[in-house]
Formats: structure tokens, C-alpha cells, sequence
């Protein structure tokens, strides 16, 4: 639980003092394809509000993104087993290391990334 009230605080912080420029579908896919690493949030958050203002659902299709905007659907492809699944932004994140996507259980569930908590992935925008 300490680890916990220890990444809230980070992710407020991250928040305060630097807001994420957003990017529509069209620029990200003027630029390149995302890929890097994904991770999953779930039980700690299941009926809070997201960044967006609608109450997190973690069994649903959606994820968080640190620039896209809310609404954009995504097809994130988990590259160690070949599982997609297309999800919509809804909240800001991941805060931790280096990832480029935080995907609700669920769509973390239909890829099959829960385990490892983790998972190399390609991320598409879809139009």
C-alpha cells in the first residue's frame, strides 16, 4: 500500500509540473508507429475517476496514454505472442519507467499480459 500512495504522489507531481502536449491520430501517424513497453492498472483504481472524467472500469477496453487524445482508439499488439486488442484513451499515464501505454486489465486480460505485468507491444492508431 506505501508503494501505492508512493506512485499517486509521483503521478501528481508528474502532473503539476509538466503537462503533456496531446497529440491527434493524424500527427502520430505522420511520425511513426509507437512500440516499447506496456503495463496494465486495475484493482487500485477500479471506480475512480480518469483523467477524462468517467469512472474507471477495469475490465473494459481502455487505456491510458501520455499525449493522445481522449476517444482515440488504438490497436496495441503484444509482440511476444501476437494477441491484439483495440482499445480507447481515456486517462494520462504510465508514470512509471519508460512505457508507453497503461492498459485496463481487461484489454491487458485479452493480450496476455497480466503475469508479467509488462509486455513489449506495438501500438497503432486507428482512424
Amino acid at each position: 500500500m506505501q508503494t501505492f500512495s508512493k506512485l499517486l504522489v509521483a503521478a501528481a507531481l508528474s502532473l503539476s509540473f509538466s503537462a503533456p502536449t496531446l497529440v491527434s491520430a493524424h500527427e502520430v501517424k505522420a511520425t511513426s508507429a509507437l512500440a516499447g513497453v506496456a503495463s496494465w492498472y486495475g484493482p487500485g483504481f477500479h471506480g475512480r475517476l480518469t483523467a477524462n472524467g468517467e469512472r474507471y472500469d477495469m475490465n473494459g477496453m481502455t487505456a491510458a496514454h501520455k499525449t493522445l487524445k481522449f476517444g482515440t482508439k488504438v490497436r496495441v499488439t503484444n509482440k511476444n505472442n501476437g494477441k491484439s486488442v483495440v482499445v480507447r484513451i481515456n486517462d494520462r499515464g504510465p508514470y512509471a519507467g519508460k512505457r508507453i501505454i497503461d492498459l485496463s486489465k481487461g484489454a491487458a486480460n485479452a493480450i496476455g499480459m497480466i503475469a508479467s505485468g509488462t509486455a513489449s507491444v506495438s501500438v497503432e492508431v486507428l482512424a
